[in-house]
């Protein structure tokens, strides 16, 4: 009988899987960040608990290019600055990327507030211009023109906190208690330059990253950066707790307790 490819993997196919996505090389991306101090009380009511607002109220957009062979992927988010335990980071609140591949990994094992969107880098000699957008609406832009290298920084680490997490079968709360993850990436930049423009915020339904406004621009930049990620389940957080923020998840909430419609399975 034909392999029927549905059917079990051997253990050795499942340990050549992990030996390969454990020897990828490094992967180049080209990004542009733009950081804000916004408003803090809104910084602050975006945070589920146990995260706690960081000094100052920054808001980060990294909007990237990866051009993989014969895969070239955007990817994207908008995130503002946390704290948990001491440890400083950054609490995404949507994460747009143009392949569902690139959703899949990140957002069932580490909680990340994946969708699918699309993402724009475009640089026409100094001119730059980025943005992330979803149902037709551009709702981070920022453009501007390239100012001046900048000096290269040191490998760093950087720390992303999300919220792992089951909706329930019968609709009501959890299956399981949410987990806090510590998602740690180690960057490593090749090329920096500083940009002179803007953050433009637009309004969207569905992504209303416009109620974290530009009260002062802190940095734009555009360079070559790689890196690599772990995650850590850094506690179990309460479901109740939780519950008010489960919409900064989904477009329409009430997706998740949808269906397929009677007679379609």
């Amino acid at each position: 009988m034909a392999r029927v490819r549905y059917g079990a993997r051997t253990e050795a196919e499942i340990q050549a899987a992990r030996s390969a996505s454990s020897k990828l090389p490094d992967i180049w991306s080209t990004g542009v960040v733009a950081v804000w101090e916004s408003d803090p009380d809104a910084v602050a009511a975006v945070l589920p608990p146990p995260l706690k607002p960081a000094e100052r109220p920054l808001v980060r957009a990294n909007i990237s290019k990866v051009d993989l062979p014969g895969y070239p992927l955007g990817a994207g988010s908008v995130a503002v600055a946390a704290v948990h335990d001491g440890q400083e980071g950054w609490y995404p609140l949507v994460m747009p990327m143009t392949h569902e591949r690139a959703l899949i990994g990140g957002r069932e094992v580490f909680g990340e507030p994946k969708k699918l969107g699309e993402v724009t880098v475009e640089r026409d000699g100094p001119v730059v211009r980025a943005s992330l957008a979803r149902h037709r609406i551009a709702f981070v832009e920022v453009r501007g023109t390239v100012a001046g290298p900048l000096p290269l920084p040191e490998p760093t680490r950087k720390t992303d906190f999300y919220f792992k997490f089951l909706p329930a079968v019968d609709g009501a709360g959890f299956d399981a208690d949410p987990v806090l993850v510590h998602c740690v990436r180690n960057e490593k930049v090749r090329k920096l330059e500083r940009i002179a423009g803007e953050v433009v915020l637009r309004e969207s339904a569905f992504d209303p990253v416009a109620d974290l406004p530009v009260r002062r621009l802190v940095e734009i930049t555009i360079g070559e950066k790689t890196t690599d990620q772990k995650g850590r389940v850094a506690e179990r957080v309460s479901a109740q707790a939780l519950l008010p923020y489960i919409h900064q998840r989904y477009d329409d909430p009430q997706q998740i307790l949808d269906g397929p419609p009677q007679g379609s399975v």
